[in-house]
């Protein structure tokens, strides 16, 4: 008996379709193209080749499957294919021009997926015009964006072939409590959440180069206007400058935070606040939550902040400075608790305390159906909501008290899920934690006075939660992860795949029962 017919899953669709996101995602190279022709052609052969590349190999996979028809178990290989192959064939330009860090394969690979699943970590030792075109830079960023909403989503809303699997790709997309269905066409539904995603992107870009105009961010110009509303957005975090967001003024720091946390908001609430009903919004447990979280461990940063003796020479005097105080602690809550990981600051210069604030922030993640990473807040109001039932009828226990959410009863197989996947998600940054110091032990990176476990906490949780920077001083905002050995950086590069794909979608393609049951 053959292969393929002892699998039950029809793999030559599920790569055809694929393929076909590939070369949809090769017309993404316009824009670097475009904009190396802007500045005098710099690495103009190299996006012209990697489309190319990109492309002829998307359509030879294609052709495996012309007319594909895939269900619910393809839908779970295409979308964790696609992000790896997306990832794979976006390094490409790293290598082809050769420059800097990133021309290393694995660099390169580390990079490209950092991109794609906008987790924002780094490997590029030299972020500068000096050593990277502003082409090679504007392709970095917008790797972010294309990730951000999901390039399956993009697909769905588009190829008009992949219409008969749509709901399984955005159900396999978004495994968690996920995305409403908008409108009866689940083809619609994704091209609806992307015009809110365009929206909001545009209307950042207009508002920061809007400050250049006006005299407020001298440095904002429409390049980094554009570099930035791709990567705002989708949570992703790069930037074209080496210190990130703290190269710009406070006016473009206080415009980048509500952009910040409104992407981390379920952006099916903004398709309704776009169409002009905000009730809505204000009505969902799950925004409600997050506007508290991130209300309250903004408050506490701010107050710690501004009673500890802390000054650094990029920011002058923190302490007993109200407006600096809560700039840059509002800036760095709303920037890790959705996974963003901008920085207007070095926070690895903060007291323990604010560390400690960050730390829970890095857990607890944006809303589902947003760009947002992490746990998700929606998981946590569920665990709490079943805590407090537990409490209740373990004082009346013949009660029957269902789980609500926004006024409706959870399935009891969907909370069992959330615990599962929360455990689960825990288990895996626990072991990262352990892989990881077992490996900067191997190759004596303890060694290093300016390396230590914080550095290593932080790779698992920042890799996984597709945080980016961490808390320590080789993984904090202004270092990287060029440091760590190949095996490590090889590791965290499955951390971001299946932590941008929330775990299940790549663990069920490790199982004998999803090929052969």
């Amino acid at each position: 008996m053959g292969l393929s017919r002892r699998l039950h899953v029809d793999w030559r669709a599920g790569l055809s379709l694929v393929g076909t996101i590939l070369a949809f995602l090769s017309l993404a190279f316009v824009v670097p193209i475009l904009v190396s022709l802007a500045y005098g052609g710099e690495d103009l052969w190299v996006f012209i080749a990697a489309m190319a590349i990109t492309a002829g190999f998307g359509l030879a996979l294609r052709r495996l499957d012309p007319d594909p028809d895939p269900g619910a178990r393809e839908a779970f290989m295409v979308v964790a294919l696609t992000w790896l192959f997306a990832a794979a064939f976006g390094s490409l330009p790293y290598i082809l021009a050769g420059n800097g860090t990133v021309a290393h394969p694995i660099n390169a690979l580390f990079e490209g997926m950092s991109g794609f699943t906008t987790t924002g970590a780094t490997v590029m030792g030299d972020i500068s015009f000096e050593t990277h075109s502003r082409a090679m830079l504007m392709w970095r960023q917008l790797t972010q964006w294309l990730g951000g909403m999901g390039i399956i989503v993009l697909a769905v809303a588009i190829l008009s072939q992949m219409a008969v699997g749509g709901a399984q790709l955005m159900q396999a997309e978004t495994p968690g409590p996920g995305v409403s269905k908008l409108t009866p066409h689940i083809a619609e539904t994704a091209r609806v959440l992307w015009i809110a995603y365009v929206v909001l992107t545009l209307v950042f870009i207009a508002l920061l180069y809007g400050l250049n105009v006006v005299g407020y961010a001298p440095n904002m110009d429409l390049y980094n206007a554009i570099a930035h509303g791709f990567t705002t957005l989708p949570t992703g975090g790069f930037s074209p400058e080496a210190r990130s967001i703290e190269a710009f003024s406070p006016a473009v720091q206080w415009l980048v935070i509500p952009f910040m946390f409104a992407a981390g908001v379920n952006f099916v609430l903004w398709w309704h606040v776009i169409s002009g009903d905000a009730r809505t919004l204000l009505r969902d447990n799950e925004f409600r939550l997050y506007l508290g979280a991130t209300s309250v461990l903004a408050v506490l940063t701010t107050v710690v902040l501004f009673v500890s003796a802390l000054e650094t020479p990029e920011t002058g005097q923190i302490s007993g400075n109200l407006e600096r105080s809560a700039r840059y602690a509002t800036f760095q809550i709303a920037s890790l608790i959705n996974s963003t990981g901008y920085a207007n600051m070095d926070f690895d210069a903060w007291n323990g305390s604010a560390k400690a604030l960050l730390l829970f922030a890095m857990f607890v993640g944006g809303s589902t159906g947003s760009t947002g990473g992490g746990i998700k807040i929606l998981r946590w109001l569920v665990i709490l909501k079943t805590l407090r039932r537990e409490v209740f009828t373990t004082i009346h226990p013949e009660a029957v008290r269902p789980v609500r959410m926004n006024g409706r009863a959870l399935d009891e197989e969907a909370i069992r899920g959330i615990y599962a996947f929360t455990l689960l998600y825990i288990v895996i940054f626990f072991a990262g934690v352990a892989l990881f110091a077992a490996d900067a032990a191997r190759v004596g990176l303890f060694a290093d006075p300016e390396f230590g476990l914080l550095d290593v906490i932080s790779a698992s949780i920042a890799t996984l939660g597709n945080i980016g920077p961490g808390l320590g001083t080789m993984t904090g905002p202004m270092g990287g992860y060029l440091d760590f050995p190949d095996s490590s950086k090889l590791l965290m590069i499955l951390y971001m795949w299946i932590g941008r794909l929330e775990i299940f979608p790549v663990l069920v393609l490790l199982t004998k029962a999803y090929w052969t049951d």
